[in-house]
């Protein structure tokens, strides 16, 4: 497919109206469902994914996602029960309206759309035993945590595909940060392992998403058709980086280009995001990358989601996140003009 610098976004959006969200969604090139925790825990990206994980139960006066080893191996026996049941590893009510409610809107005419699914190790990360122990830090769990995702994720790209055939998930998994630290027992080396399974074990476009800062080779060696990341954070592309890109696009892969933050303390009117992105072009260019192969292997996205911002401003979250869409879709324009 010739993406052409379409616009989509990454999938949190800090709406508190599900119509607002959806109605923003439905405007961008590949809309996609918005998960929305400011409206309910259960949009939590977490929480939405932990449904019918072995041990997991949740505190929703504190909102907090609690796991117990006993429940665990407890709940296992229904979990392998189920591995053949679509309906189990579907997102439902009360985990989430807003998907359901996307689902039920005329899709087909769209290029494509898109679903997100938590990754297996930030849901491994994040999720912690009775004695605040990372859940992937247990073997038999993690084992569970990366065949549970796949599943959940191979469910919902085929009710997507119903709605359209140009559908595809990416996983989220701003947990791939975490693996470079040194206080991490969870390595880079443990986690690209588990990952070629995991891929191995997902249909269509294998999509990868995060917002933190990582190692772009890296990511790029996992195995995956397309990477979603802040691009705007990166400045230039270093050698060892652009290398990486031109050969992962050589190969078909694709970019979804995290150019524009939602952080008013970083914002970019759409020249400035249109010159740092032409900057990277020109670095991919000179490569051997070609106008036409940046273009139809390219999307554009904002850089980061946008809850809750740090600091206050004229505009709402809600606002600010409307406008940098509108500016994505103004750098489309200019960009198709441009190559």
């Amino acid at each position: 497919m010739d993406w052409n610098f379409a616009v989509t976004a990454m999938g949190i959006l800090p709406h508190k109206d599900e119509e607002r969200a959806l109605s923003l969604s439905l405007t961008m090139d590949i809309p996609f469902f918005p998960q929305l925790p400011n409206l309910s825990f259960y949009e939590d990206m977490y929480v939405q994914v932990s449904s019918n994980f072995p041990g997991i139960y949740l505190d929703l006066e504190k909102r907090k996602i609690l796991f117990s080893r006993e429940k665990f191996y407890q709940d296992l026996e229904v979990y392998v029960e189920n591995m053949e049941n679509r309906e189990f590893f579907a997102l439902r009510k009360p985990y989430s309206t807003v998907y359901e409610d996307f689902l039920s809107k005329d899709l087909k005419d769209y290029m494509a759309i898109r679903g997100q699914v938590t990754g297996p190790v930030s849901f491994g990360f994040r999720i912690a035993d009775e004695d605040g122990k990372p859940i992937i830090y247990h073997d038999d769990v993690r084992e569970i945590i990366f065949d549970f995702i796949a599943k959940k994720y191979n469910v919902m790209l085929e009710e997507l595909k119903e709605k359209n055939q140009g559908a595809f998930v990416w996983i989220d998994e701003p947990g791939l940060g975490w693996i470079f630290s040194g206080m991490s027992g969870y390595t880079d080396v443990h986690a690209k392992e588990d990952y070629q399974r995991f891929f191995s074990q997902v249909e269509g476009i294998k999509g990868l998403h995060l917002c933190a800062e990582v190692d772009v080779g890296y990511l790029l060696g996992l195995g995956i058709d397309l990477l979603s990341f802040d691009a705007h954070h990166l400045g230039f592309l270093s050698d060892d980086v652009a290398k990486a890109m031109a050969e992962f696009m050589e190969s078909g892969g694709v970019i979804a280009w995290g150019i524009a933050p939602t952080d008013p303390t970083k914002y970019e009117d759409v020249d400035e995001n249109l010159k740092r992105i032409r900057g990277y072009f020109e670095k991919l260019r000179a490569l051997g990358i070609g106008e036409e192969r940046i273009r139809s292997n390219s999307l554009l996205a904002p850089a980061r989601c946008l809850v809750k911002a740090e600091v206050e401003t004229d505009l709402s979250e809600e606002e600010m996140v409307e406008k940098v869409m509108e500016n994505l879709k103004e750098l489309r324009k200019r960009l198709l003009d441009f190559l």
